[in-house]
């Protein structure tokens, strides 16, 4: 029998370009989560269930936002290169699969709050969002 090498995802301490700094969102992860980049290809995995897990081993947990959000409309652009529309079409056919969607939360607060409380998780706020010390801030580059 097959099995398809799923990718595993490492943040980066890298001389890459930072790129994060004047989007209208910011990627925030559990304090665990080591590093404090990470390429917009691995946040594509990510939210795409592709990367099921960090580079110690541990799950990824991402959390996305409501369809309704103009935050995620931004970040499903910048990230995964298609509206929230085509993102949504993706994840029927992948729940067609067996494969669940991210969960979806329907604030920054809420997403602030499942972030710091699970480890291993990943998501994004407004950039204007205060973050409290439970979560922590990563650059996205390319």
């Amino acid at each position: 029998m097959r099995r398809a090498l799923l990718p595993v995802v490492t943040l980066f301490v890298m001389a890459a370009p930072v790129v994060s700094a004047d989007l209208p969102y910011r990627v925030i992860v559990h304090p665990q989560v080591k590093g404090s980049q990470i390429p917009r290809a691995a946040l594509h995995s990510i939210f795409l269930k592709q990367a099921p897990k960090w580079g110690d081993g541990r799950p990824v947990m991402p959390i996305d936002q409501s369809v309704q959000s103009s935050v995620r409309k931004s970040f499903s652009n910048d990230v995964l290169q298609q509206g929230v529309v085509a993102v949504q079409v993706y994840w029927q056919r992948q729940m067609a699969a067996g494969v669940a969607p991210p969960p979806v939360k329907t604030s920054d607060e809420e997403v602030v709050s499942f972030v710091a409380s699970t480890p291993g998780a990943i998501g994004y706020v407004s950039a204007a969002t205060p973050l409290p010390d439970s979560v922590k801030a990563i650059e996205i580059t390319d």
